[in-house]
């Protein structure tokens, strides 16, 4: 049996005489009275674009929903199982968040194996290429624009990814009751790694730079 990896252990021992020593009151106070955050962000499982760090998050301040690629799959309620789905449903009906935001990133990886489905692990594995499958064509759509770069392509259908999840939350029907009531805000934001950039999108679908 391996042994548990030491560099989590450091870490841990690094957060109690740290952080944890700081806010020992708060996160007693959130074990015994819960969580209670206003926003949830589904992002993507890349070890480079953690939420918390990006938008500078404490415990209890965002309800946290991380993916290969940052993707919402359309509503279907039958007897599948369905992680994403299951987390939106517990954020909007169980938590009462009044935010979410769907944030894609730079240099995505499951997004550059969408666009190249030779790519592996496309081709080999036993879910990741069905999963990128729920972008439907776009991705090769995006393929025939030959006057863009590798990287421009990239990024166009990171951002073109995060407005189709966008679309397919859209499709839960108390997401789109909640939204319509002005009870619930959806929004699209798209992060640069190697910049530290946020992008967010306006109200016409455009991806702009946010005044600081």
């Amino acid at each position: 049996m391996h042994s548990f990896p030491k560099e989590l252990l450091d870490g841990h021992a690094n957060f109690m005489t740290g952080r944890y020593a700081r806010e020992k009151e708060r996160l007693r106070d959130l074990a015994e009275t819960g969580q209670n955050p206003t926003t949830m962000v589904i992002a993507c499982c890349d070890s480079r674009a953690a939420p918390e760090m990006i938008f500078d998050a404490g415990p209890g301040e965002m309800f946290v929903l991380r993916n290969v690629a940052n993707l919402v799959p359309t509503y279907q309620p039958d007897g599948g199982q369905h992680g994403t789905s299951a987390a939106i449903e517990f954020a909007v009906k169980a938590l009462k968040i009044t935010n979410i935001v769907v944030m894609g990133h730079g240099r995505c990886g499951g997004i550059k194996a969408a666009l190249d489905p030779q790519m592996k692990p496309l081709d080999e594995g036993d879910f990741i290429g069905k999963w990128m499958s729920m972008l439907g064509e776009l991705p090769s759509q995006l393929g025939q624009a030959n006057l863009l770069t590798s990287t421009e392509r990239q990024t166009a259908m990171e951002r073109i990814s995060i407005r189709n999840s966008i679309r397919n939350l859209r499709t839960f029907p108390y997401v789109a009751k909640l939204e319509e009531e002005g009870k619930i805000a959806v929004h699209g934001a798209w992060f640069d790694i190697s910049t530290g950039e946020l992008w967010v999108m306006d109200h016409n679908g455009d991806f702009i730079r946010p005044e600081l």
